[in-house]
């Protein structure tokens, strides 16, 4: 296709392409398998009044990162692991670090201690690896689940290349203080508020416009719903650790599945079409920044989205690609729409005879 205009994030490529600032998220799953969500504020210059994943920059003290214009950059490392348990302690109070001497517990801090960590640690008073150590822990790095990577579309100014992870606190019967496990908010620095509750509750919200989520939080919390699913019996008002627990390992085998799998995809959301006031946007792209790579999004899902400016987005549901009729695509949309759909096919029979040879040698 021209390269004058780019198809997948509706770009002028004659204008300089703004960075993608590298960030990290986590999907925080709590003792009963509900997800964390915090409410940033109004005034904040993204995502104003949204509720969010905890999240956010990557520091240089995280770690090193490759620099811009290495498509490195968009993987998976231990600058993202560390960014993303610092934010995540920074914005909610919770700690994901192990003990030094055991670390098959987690650390188990007082709350005087755990504020004024975040308080030192948020206005650069300590280094948060250091201070983690003087307390006897290590930021538990080795139980973050890579879980799609987002990268803003190429149009938005302000864009951000995030690896979203998955962390499961210990479930509710293991016997640790829950109090560990109670987010708060930061005082009002970036979020107003911090909650758990289960997907499908912070779906049903959204949809009845009482909370903001933008595509990504909506998309990812839509894939959840399937597998944490909250108890609907009177007679048991928790699930038992048995069931808990299931819920747990049948989400994390979702996440090995797929091609690539959602541990690998890299996700730039893009306007397939317009339905109504509503736009039907694609996933399977990766974004510019991995253009010619065989990195790639979901080619089978799309999300359905109105975009409504300061006051966030409405209509968000999830559906499959299948599904969406090419009517009313301009020519050129179908031409690339059909370029793509080579594409696939080009690089599934490319994987398909790498994995022959492969197995050819195996055998050899």
């Amino acid at each position: 296709m021209s390269h004058t205009q780019d198809k997948s994030n509706n770009r002028d490529t004659s204008k300089p392409l703004p960075k993608a600032s590298p960030s990290a998220s986590i999907l925080l799953i709590s003792p009963t398998n509900e997800i964390l969500l915090l409410r940033r504020v109004q005034k904040s210059s993204s995502f104003a009044s949204a509720h969010v994943f905890p999240g956010g920059h990557i520091d240089p003290e995280d770690g090193p990162l490759p620099p811009q214009g290495d498509v490195r950059l968009h993987e998976d490392n231990n600058a993202y692991r560390i960014g993303a348990i610092r934010e995540c302690f920074e914005e909610s109070g919770i700690l994901l670090a192990r003990n030094l001497n055991n670390t098959s517990s987690l650390l188990q801090l007082h709350d005087q201690q755990r504020d004024a960590g975040r308080h030192a640690i948020h206005n650069k008073q300590v280094r948060f690896q250091d201070w983690v150590r003087s307390h006897g822990g290590i930021p538990d790095t080795g139980h973050l689940y890579p879980f799609t990577r987002w990268l803003t579309p190429a149009n938005i100014p302000k864009r951000f290349s995030t690896q979203m992870y998955l962390y499961f606190l210990p479930l509710a019967h293991t016997g640790i203080p829950q109090t560990l496990h109670i987010p708060t908010s930061d005082g009002g620095v970036e979020h107003t508020e911090a909650k758990f509750l289960p997907a499908s509750e912070w779906l049903s919200l959204a949809q009845a416009e009482k909370i903001i989520l933008f595509p990504p939080q909506f998309f990812l919390l839509s894939l959840f719903a399937d597998f944490l699913k909250p108890n609907v019996s009177s007679e048991d008002q928790q699930p038992s650790a048995g069931t808990l627990q299931s819920q747990r390992d049948d989400l994390l085998d979702f996440v090995k599945t797929g091609d690539p799998p959602w541990s690998e995809k890299c996700i730039s959301p893009w306007p397939l079409k317009k339905d109504g006031k509503r736009l039907v946007m694609g996933l399977d792209d990766p974004g510019p920044e991995l253009e010619g790579t065989n990195r790639r999004g979901d080619a089978e899902r799309v999300i359905w989205v109105q975009f409504k400016g300061k006051e966030g987005t409405s209509g968000m549901e999830v559906g499959w690609r299948k599904d969406i009729s090419d009517e009313g695509l301009k020519d050129e949309e179908k031409e690339y729409l059909e370029v793509r759909r080579k594409e696939r096919e080009r690089r599934s029979g490319g994987e398909e005879l790498e994995r022959a040879l492969r197995g050819g040698k195996e055998n050899l």
